[in-house]
């Protein structure tokens, strides 16, 4: 770690919709020294997340509205002052040490890279982003972790951690809700000549699609913002048919037979056949879907 660099130097950002319940753990597990910047997206759960910023020390921001992942972090990351950010989803937890080897890593590359740490789901199992349809196969890389550190394709926007001067150059896209943020702006980094680097030393976990709840409801709003952002990433990035693509997708969906008998499931594929069919479409939180149906 380079001798001028400490935990002070980090802070963490986390973007809150209805996560309270799951925050708690996570600022825990954040070692003494590193600040926190927590951005709520107008959940239902204010007062639980005032009195958690409270008796933790955390900084609190709200935009007054549900403005989306990457609309929040990019507050968070204004309202920051340190040298590096680390921007974690409320279900995440960052094993001893891991911080420390992401700044200690950081010291050996220029300031347009960017790492990303060596995240588990809560089974142990490898939960790290490999591919990207943005990307063609070939750069695609084989399942589990890579072996060693190197260069990566894109990153997870489970846990980025980047200098700040970088991310106030290039933030994430206000256009893109939630879902495939990280594949567009990992890509944009790339093209600016940025590097993206795999750290092996620095452990986390992430409890993955707990960070605001698991009911129908929700599973139908996530799944109607990632179809909605799919095709708008697809599209700008240049890749053929980016509309028909998804709605293919959103058709293949509704033909599995679980949809009958589970209504997560149910529920998930009819929100990305909603997102398919209607990207125009504009929704802030899940009761806006409710009794909405695709037309």
């Amino acid at each position: 770690m380079s001798p001028s660099w400490s935990l002070s130097d980090v802070t963490v950002i986390s973007v809150s919709y209805n996560s309270s319940a799951v925050l708690s753990d996570m600022i825990a597990s954040l070692p003494k020294g590193v600040r926190t910047i927590i951005v709520d997206n107008s959940g239902q759960d204010a007062k639980a997340l005032r009195q958690l910023c409270h008796s933790t020390g955390a900084s609190l921001l709200s935009n007054g509205a549900n403005l989306g992942f990457g609309v929040a972090c990019n507050t968070g990351a204004e309202a920051a002052t340190t040298e590096f950010l680390l921007f974690q989803n409320p279900d995440t937890l960052v094993d001893p040490g891991a911080i420390e080897a992401l700044l200690k890593t950081a010291a050996q590359y220029d300031e347009k890279t960017v790492l990303t740490p060596r995240i588990a789901n809560s089974k142990g199992r490898p939960n790290f982003k490999r591919r990207s349809v943005l990307l063609p196969r070939s750069e695609w890389l084989p399942s589990g972790w890579p072996a060693s550190e190197q260069e990566v394709p894109v990153v997870s926007g489970a846990a980025i951690f980047v200098r700040r001067s970088l991310f106030q150059d290039i933030a994430f896209d206000p256009n893109i809700f939630m879902y495939h943020e990280d594949d567009d702006w990992s890509l944009r980094i790339r093209a600016a000549g940025g590097r993206l680097i795999f750290v092996p030393e620095a452990h986390m976990s992430h409890r993955s699609g707990h960070s605001s709840g698991r009911n129908p409801d929700i599973a139908r709003f996530k799944a109607f913002q990632l179809a909605k952002s799919k095709s708008y990433a697809l599209q700008k990035h240049n890749v053929r048919l980016p509309r028909a693509r998804t709605i293919v997708e959103a058709y293949v969906q509704m033909l599995n037979p679980v949809n009958l008998v589970n209504a997560r499931r149910r529920a998930r594929c009819l929100g990305f056949l909603h997102g398919a069919l209607h990207p125009e479409k504009s929704y802030a939180s899940p009761k806006d879907l409710v009794n909405r149906r695709p037309q």
